[in-house]
């Protein structure tokens, strides 16, 4: 996938970086960090300019953004709960449980759409349920724009100062994204182990 991205990016500049950004966003899977650091290594190699690929990213993440967020919007609360009365016995999820995630998004949302966007997969998902949560959608806007291009600035600006070792950042974006995994998975443990436990 690397080479694939690369090739796109030297193909097709400014553009290619847009593009691959707005895909990341919409298929996590898709790494930034490859896309972001090799572009910044682009601006020393090539005719573009470090702004440039800023804005290119931003923009692209930003399309991105949107796209999931309008998907958000679909998958409103009360569908939820059509999907909770046919399958909450299985997913062992209530109805309650469903309002009391749509209330702390109501409460904690613009925080949380801002700092997601520093946390590798999640920065995209968040979208999601601030689409769902009808976050009003100028701040969704905003916060989202600052949040992404804080993260471009500073992996372009990266990746133009270490030249041709620019992959030496995704050795340790990896580092960092198993982290922030590992904390996931311990706090989903705990929050299940709450929730268990307040059941028997």
């Amino acid at each position: 996938m690397e080479n694939w991205l690369i090739d796109i990016m030297n193909d097709l500049g400014y553009f290619g970086v847009f593009l691959l950004i707005a895909l990341e966003n919409v298929f996590p899977p898709i790494p930034s960090e490859i896309i972001l650091t090799f572009g910044g290594f682009m601006t020393i190699s090539t005719n573009l300019t470090v702004i440039g690929v800023i804005l290119s990213a931003t923009g692209g993440s930003v399309v991105g953004a949107i796209t999931l967020y309008i998907i958000g919007l679909q998958l409103n609360v009360a569908r939820l709960e059509r999907i909770i009365d046919r399958w909450g016995h299985i997913l062992r999820i209530t109805k309650s449980d469903i309002h009391r995630a749509d209330a702390w998004f109501d409460k904690y949302g613009a925080w949380t759409v801002f700092f997601c966007r520093f946390i590798p997969i999640i920065r995209s998902l968040i979208s999601i349920p601030a689409g769902m949560s009808h976050m009003n959608a100028p701040l969704f806007l905003l916060l989202t724009t600052i949040g992404t291009l804080i993260w471009n600035t500073v992996l372009v600006l990266l990746g133009a100062k270490l030249g041709d070792s620019w992959d030496v950042i995704v050795h340790y974006m990896d580092m960092y994204s198993y982290v922030i995994y590992g904390l996931f998975i311990v706090a989903f443990l705990f929050i299940l182990y709450r929730l268990l436990k307040r059941r028997t």
